[in-house]
């Protein structure tokens, strides 16, 4: 499956969440590393919705680029 992750920078680290997996979040130091740990949070939330026979969200968000003028 493939998951829409949402990057975000701030002013002192890079964080990471997934709309369809709410709750699963990561925190790193720079965009690798944030896109390394919210892959392994990935891996641990569907891990987690597993071993307790929840139900696996299926993908579904999207994404778009909205092009507007700043005067």
């Amino acid at each position: 499956m493939k998951y829409l992750v949402v990057i975000e920078e701030g002013k002192t680290s890079w964080g990471a969440h997934v709309p369809d997996l709410p709750g699963c979040v990561a925190v790193g130091e720079s965009k690798e590393e944030v896109l390394e740990l919210i892959k392994e949070a990935i891996d641990f939330h569907i891990d987690d919705l597993n071993s307790t026979a929840q139900p696996i969200p299926s993908p579904s968000s999207d994404s778009t680029f909205i092009e507007t003028y700043v005067a």
